[in-house]
């Protein structure tokens, strides 16, 4: 993000004052109007990062002289630091509709209302919904009003076949699919998330296959650098449903892991032991407990290409959560 700071150097005198100083001796010739503003451009790239101990516990309490951050190798110096636990935040849930998860939308609902009461805390939290499956459709767009997504929540449906546009503010390609998680993620990225400013999210519940989206992995995730978003990835998938089919399908993980670990966020998988409810929570948990670490890059932004980022923290024993680089037409 580009920051333009105006400090004026002398405020505008009363006309009597004006006035009475009309005797007195003219400015140097070489004085300008324009030398009474600085004009300050600085480019800072935001980082946000996430600490636990080895026991996996949240840490909130490190301070700016404990990080360390490394882009392509070379140390960069930390101007700006904050705690991100009340900070705004703009969010996204994205819910996978295809036929493999019909047996667990019901958990996926009420889940996500249990989600959405409990991150959106201020007027100033935005948070929208997008179902996928042979299309993608935004069932709410951006609003802090929790009735409303409570409603969009009530619309999931599961989709079995088709494909083609779904009508909406989101575009999509005509091309026929069968369940486009790539496309989902690079629209709540590029057309939902973009136009935002603050900390931005995606929580991703999904199995974690994708069958014929137009966009790729890749693509998907360079649109959520260019958005600044961080993935968060929930594989949820009915064993039973995959033992029907032959186990055809039951991958994924990777996809997902790779979508959270290169953005910032986490990845994890529902099970007996873990409920998505409880892994939503822990989610909320993470997002309330996040250091935005800012810097000012030492190579010029006008340098294009992807750029690699690396988060480190002094004191041993931490494990640190951050996105792994960005692409500078992000930051300007």
């Amino acid at each position: 993000m580009r920051s333009k700071l105006l400090v004026p150097l002398l405020a505008a005198l009363p006309a009597v004052a004006l006035l009475a100083q009309s005797s007195a001796p003219p400015p140097p010739a070489d004085e300008k109007p324009e030398d009474f503003v600085i004009r300050v451009e600085t480019d800072v790239v935001n980082v946000l990062a996430t600490v636990r101990d080895k026991k996996g516990n949240l840490v909130t309490s490190l301070t700016k002289d404990d990080f360390e951050i490394y882009e392509d190798g070379e140390p960069q110096e930390v101007r700006y630091f904050t705690t991100n636990t009340d900070l705004p935040l703009t969010i996204g849930l994205l819910v996978d509709t295809s036929v493999s998860q019909e047996r667990l939308l019901y958990e996926e609902r009420s889940a996500g209302f249990a989600f959405y009461d409990a991150v959106i805390r201020k007027a100033k939290d935005l948070a929208f919904l997008m179902s996928f499956d042979v299309d993608i459709e935004l069932l709410q767009d951006l609003t802090s009003s929790k009735n409303l997504l409570h409603d969009g929540l009530e619309q999931l449906r599961i989709q079995g076949g088709g494909g083609g546009i779904t009508p909406g503010p989101v575009p999509q390609s005509g091309k026929p699919v069968g369940t486009a998680m790539y496309d989902a993620i690079y629209l709540a990225a590029d057309e939902v998330l973009k136009p935002q400013v603050g900390r931005k999210a995606i929580v991703l519940i999904t199995d974690g296959n994708d069958y014929g989206s137009h966009y790729s992995l890749d693509e998907a995730l360079a649109a959520s650098h260019k958005s600044d978003v961080v993935i968060y990835s929930v594989r949820y998938f009915d064993r039973e449903f995959y033992f029907r089919s032959g186990g055809f399908g039951t991958g994924g993980g990777g996809s997902l892991k790779k979508l959270a670990q290169e953005t910032g966020g986490s990845v994890h998988e529902v099970s007996r032991k873990h409920t998505l409810k409880e892994i939503l929570d822990e989610i909320n948990a993470e997002l309330r407990s996040q250091y935005s670490i800012g810097y000012s890059p030492k190579r010029d932004l006008s340098q294009e290409g992807f750029r690699k980022l690396q988060v480190r923290v002094k004191p041993k024993g931490y494990d640190v959560q951050a996105r792994e680089g960005y692409y500078p037409s992000a930051v300007r």
